[in-house]
């Protein structure tokens, strides 16, 4: 009874052991906000968008390096954000479009500069047209 208990004991205990270095293995995803918000014109009279920017980056090795290169891409997004007209981004399909649009030129820009390995995806946490 007592070897039971024993191999049951030390049958849990490995099991909790792998799961534990199960977690460690698994990459942690980090959110890196851009800040500040952009605030850009819009074609048109007097317009602007306001949105604030947040990147998913897997390991903390490649958030470093996002935040490296991050005046370079700020100036990308400023780049691809400005100069659009109100019209261009009044439905959820055009915003999702011009996410898509900044995951490209977020992965493009860092490739050029390093390599966008660990760069995941962009969310668009505040999204003002006025």
């Amino acid at each position: 009874m007592r070897i039971l208990i024993v191999l049951l004991s030390l049958f849990f205990l490995s099991a909790v052991v792998l799961a534990e270095d199960e977690k460690a293995s698994e990459p942690v995803m980090e959110y890196l906000e851009m800040t500040p918000k952009f605030t850009v014109n819009l074609a048109g009279r007097r317009k602007y968008l306001m949105i604030n920017v947040q990147l998913m980056i897997e390991g903390a090795e490649n958030l470093d390096k996002v935040k490296k290169h991050m005046p370079a891409l700020r100036h990308e997004l400023i780049m691809l954000f400005s100069g659009r007209s109100e019209n261009e981004l009044a439905s959820m399909e055009q915003r999702e479009a011009l996410r898509q649009e900044s995951i490209e030129a977020i992965r493009k820009t860092l490739d050029k500069l390093a390599d966008s390995d660990g760069f995941r995806d962009v969310f668009f946490t505040e999204f003002l047209l006025n």
